[in-house]
């Protein structure tokens, strides 16, 4: 009988994919080595099975593990440059072709981002056809995403006067008002795995492909253009881009924002 490698990166994925159903084989292989390797010096494990053993036996560190790999950073109207393109340029474009805006976040952590879209949605008086739907792999980050509640660092962006309006806070915590809560349904969901929802008028996956292979990353965009309604955009992360856009039917429109063709 073969003896196992326990520091063998093959044998880690094969059961780490038994254990989540999650693939890592998708995922840039030095960039999860290092996270990984990381949070096994942090939590004195020596090697890939006592990892995959731990894993199994304590579901408190199973959940920090996911958090660690999935890597949670967001603010609300993260780089404000790119979302004034977008209210100013994007928004007006979408709708002169259809009033009513289908709207998806992906990937969207916890919660940042689809909420500073329903505000926006609020500000301009957007009709957002559906609630914005803001899905991501990660069932806890939806659940805190779904309470909406956020410290001061999170919300530095976000100018005064929107704070009020939309947010009660109380000793530097902010929690999101019920009327933007009340525009956002979310879901968890798996870029790699699950069925892809249509017709939709924009969809929003940033810094989250920056992790995948570039064979997977082109099979991700081929797959939101598929989502995306003629004319819809895809509005992707400030360190990302889309070379190959012509052969997947999707146009450069303005930096990080590519329309169906």
């Amino acid at each position: 009988m073969k003896r196992i490698n326990r520091h063998d990166w093959e044998w880690f994925v094969r059961q780490f994919e038994g254990i989540s159903k999650i693939n890592l084989t998708a995922y840039k292989r030095p960039q999860m080595e290092r996270r990984i390797n990381s949070f096994m010096r942090t939590n004195g494990l020596a090697d890939y099975g006592g990892l995959v053993e731990k894993l199994q036996a304590d579901k408190e560190l199973y959940k920090k593990f996911l958090e660690h790999l999935t890597i949670n950073v967001s603010e609300f109207f993260r780089n404000p440059v790119h979302w004034r393109v977008m209210e100013d340029t994007i928004i007006p474009i979408l709708i002169k072709q259809r009033s009513q805006l289908k709207i998806w976040s992906a990937g969207c952590s916890t919660g940042e981002e689809p909420y500073s879209l329903a505000i926006m949605a609020r500000e301009k008086n957007y009709d957002v056809r559906e609630s914005i739907l803001a899905t991501d792999l990660d069932a806890e980050v939806l659940d805190r995403a779904a309470e909406g509640v956020y410290h001061n660092r999170v919300v530095r962006e976000v100018p005064e006067r929107i704070l009020k309006s939309y947010f009660e806070e109380e000793n530097g915590v902010y929690r999101v008002r019920p009327q933007i809560k009340k525009l956002v349904r979310f879901k968890q969901h798996d870029l790699l795995k699950d069925p892809f929802p249509r017709d939709y008028d924009l969809i929003l996956c940033r810094n989250v492909v920056i992790y995948f292979t570039e064979e997977t990353k082109q099979e991700l965009y081929g797959r939101f253009a598929q989502a995306l309604r003629a004319g819809g955009i895809l509005f992707i992360g400030s360190t990302e881009q889309i070379f190959n856009g012509r052969e997947l039917g999707l146009k450069s429109l303005s930096t990080f924002f590519y329309q169906k063709s």
